[in-house]
């Protein structure tokens, strides 16, 4: 491994130079507003538990249960002995809330989208993605060797002329055509801003592509009902006809699913190698997961908070004139610039008692490094308060 060693050394030593190494936090209590980390407690303002759900005592009892029953693991893939009648309950709930005919679960948002994109693209076809997609959806172009153009972020024109030069037709088009599919977040990972996808929807409409949206993180938290950003754009399953969203977040379990039409989920099932050649889901995450369907049902009022702490936040940080970012999400982005800089922000608020991540390339442009603030619906106004205080006094000037 002489050569081998000599190029993984030098790309760490590499990224320990440009304040680019990562490392992993290891939480020594469940997932909360309030974690413990070495020993010491931290206000978490870091975590996509948006909703607060991920140690809700319901939550956690209907997986106990399910585990009791079930046992832990499913054992087989979906398509071998694995897919339980809990799965099967699951995934006729979130077609359900998302208004579509049927819903497929995945083990990982990562395996969904590139499975969705590898099995619905192939060599001819057109893929177009907003620049800040997440890493999982650019992936998944790139792997289904469609013809892949990325177009500026939220730039609906510059997506129309790459539109009209493509030529070809929808996803459903004959074996012969060519299929245009335009891919997007709802809400953009790191950004934390929406997509403006009812534009998006018409000039798909207008040139006969299909829009497929992931909805990660505005799943469970956005629209009416907690629906997503579909709902809250106000799109249907003939809009926005490929729905992709986790579990992981707003739901506070694990994996993720896909929504659509019954075209659509039979021809995943049946070609998604993400889908096919893994183990499925534990029964009781699936347990959990419709259990924290129901509390999205019942508590709307988690929404209601949560929209108000964006409000207050908001509010408190353009008071103390800090760099936040156009995000009316959960996820609110304070531009640092400097790998460094953010680095050293993040760990003047951890002496402080809070939990907050420092972003970098290459999960962001170089010179966009930020503080990739979250809140939750579990946390109270005086946390957020206390956040705003600690940041007017750690926050370093340019």
């Amino acid at each position: 491994m002489g050569a081998l060693s000599d190029r993984l050394g030098a790309g760490l030593a590499l990224r320990r130079q440009n304040d680019l190494y990562r490392h992993r936090l290891t939480l020594q209590s469940a997932q909360g507003t309030v974690v413990q980390l070495g020993g010491s407690q931290y206000i978490n303002f870091c975590s996509n538990d948006y909703l607060g759900l991920a140690a809700h005592p319901r939550v956690i009892a209907a997986f106990k249960s399910a585990a009791d029953r079930y046992g832990v693991g499913s054992g087989a893939s979906h398509l071998v002995c694995g897919h339980s009648d809990l799965h099967h309950q699951l995934e006729e709930a979130l077609a359900q809330f998302t208004g579509r005919p049927r819903a497929l679960l995945f083990s990982s948002g990562y395996m969904a989208n590139t499975g969705i994109l590898t099995s619905l693209l192939q060599r001819g076809d057109h893929v177009f993605e907003d620049r800040l997609n997440h890493a999982s959806l650019l992936d998944g172009g790139l792997y289904s060797g469609a013809r892949f153009q990325r177009f500026p972020h939220g730039d609906v024109a510059a997506l129309e002329r790459k539109l009209v030069a493509a030529g070809g037709s929808g996803v459903e088009a004959d074996e012969k055509g060519s299929v245009k599919l335009v891919v997007v977040d709802g809400v953009f990972s790191m950004d934390g801003d929406t997509a403006p996808l009812a534009e998006l929807a018409a000039s798909c409409a207008r040139h006969d592509a299909s829009l497929m949206v992931d909805d990660a993180h505005g799943f469970g938290v956005m629209g009416s009902s907690g629906a997503g950003s579909t709902e809250a754009a106000g799109l249907d399953s003939s809009a926005a006809p490929i729905l992709m969203a986790t579990l992981g977040k707003a739901l506070g379990t694990s994996g993720a699913f896909v929504a659509g039409s019954e075209l659509l989920i039979e021809s995943l099932i049946q070609q998604a190698r993400t889908y096919i050649y893994t183990t499925a889901l534990p029964p009781a995450i699936a347990a959990a997961s419709l259990e924290s369907l129901r509390l999205l049902h019942e508590e709307s009022w988690r929404r209601e908070h949560l929209a108000s702490l964006i409000t207050r936040f908001r509010r408190g940080a353009q008071q103390l004139d800090l760099p936040l970012m156009p995000s009316q999400s959960a996820i609110q982005p304070l531009l640092a610039g400097d790998a460094a800089r953010a680095l050293s922000i993040s760990e003047k608020l951890r002496q402080q008692g809070l939990l907050i991540g420092a972003i970098r390339p290459p999960t962001v442009p170089a010179g966009t490094s930020r503080l990739r603030i979250t809140l939750s619906a579990a946390h109270s106004e005086a946390q957020v308060d206390q956040l705003l205080e600690q940041l007017a006094s750690c926050w370093i000037g340019p």
